[in-house]
């Protein structure tokens, strides 16, 4: 017999009636930006792993065992210019962000530490763990996860001034995860989930526990997997996708997550598409651009933890 949790699934959620959000305002689209700071923490020959890591880069899969110079050289463009030009991006428009961020990458960058840092103590950004490096939870032992996080967390206040809110794994969470996350204590929320457009509460440990789904569909990933070519294609999907939430929350109101990575979105010729982007998003009356934190506690304010056995 497995020992493994039950983690029953939920094909129902809010079904055709989900909640008023309450957005501050009125707004119809709660809007969240998050940059994904990875570079520094991915696996890599020197770091002591068997391959370099590949994945959302510019060369595709891996073509050979071992260490590959040019992948880690576009993983280093990520935080040598690709953040500064997105953070550049975000400050230019107002528009605050969401950094899901490995410690390792602070360890590492002590120039980002303090950008993110600076961030956090304007309001205009705020971190999401997610992770130590930039590993596969199901690899890891159920103690070896609970001391990948519960190291992450600790290095994050560290190097931020403040405890990340929310969690966020890197390659999908185990059956582990949640309850991990729950049992640490210090986080609100987790979004290792991508099943709806609202928050919404769970019962782990006897205890509810906040998810604030994800988004893996609006996100630059799509350009390292061959769906999207330009910043026009990613500006016109984020645009649609913008354009239809805008209009359904007239009566019905949800949230949005743009997903971006340092060495995708980065470039020049793909950061265009997040500043024709915003430059749409501002053109729009009733938009509350926001942090994943402020979610939080908007919907703990709004929507207080139900008692166990209750629909949330």
């Amino acid at each position: 017999m497995s020992s493994e949790p039950a983690l029953p699934r939920d094909f129902v959620g809010y079904g055709a009636n989900p909640p008023d959000p309450r957005w501050p305002g009125g707004a119809r689209l709660a809007l969240n930006i998050v940059v994904n700071v990875e570079e520094g923490s991915e696996p890599s020959v020197p770091d002591g792993d068997a391959v370099s890591e590949t994945g959302l880069a510019e060369g595709g899969g891996a073509a050979f065992e071992g260490r590959d110079l040019a992948a880690e050289s576009m993983f280093e463009y990520g935080s040598r210019v690709g953040f500064w030009r997105l953070l550049r991006i975000l400050r230019a428009h107002d528009a605050p962000a969401t950094f899901f961020t490995c410690s390792q990458v602070l360890e590492r960058n002590a120039e980002i530490a303090a950008a993110i840092r600076d961030a956090v103590a304007s309001g205009s950004g705020d971190v999401c763990g997610h992770g130590q490096r930039w590993e596969r939870h199901q690899t890891l032992s159920r103690e070896a996860e609970e001391q990948a996080i519960a190291t992450a967390f600790a290095s994050l206040t560290r190097h931020t001034g403040t405890e990340p809110m929310g969690w966020y794994c890197r390659y999908a969470p185990t059956v582990h995860t949640r309850d991990i996350v729950v049992a640490h204590g210090g986080f609100a929320y987790d979004s290792d989930a991508y099943n709806d457009e609202l928050p919404y509460w769970t019962h782990v440990r006897d205890r509810a526990h906040l998810v604030i789904p994800y988004s893996l569909a609006i996100n630059d990933a799509k350009f390292a997997r061959g769906a999207i070519a330009t910043a026009g294609q990613f500006f016109e999907y984020l645009k649609d996708s913008f354009d239809m939430l805008y209009a359904e929350g007239e009566t019905a109101p949800r949230m949005m997550s743009v997903g971006l990575h340092c060495r995708v979105a980065g470039h020049p010729g793909r950061a265009v598409a997040l500043t024709r982007f915003l430059e749409h998003v501002a053109a729009h009356e009733g938009v509350w651009l926001c942090k994943r934190g402020d979610i939080a506690r908007h919907w703990a304010r709004n929507f207080p933890a139900p008692a166990k056995g209750v629909a949330a």
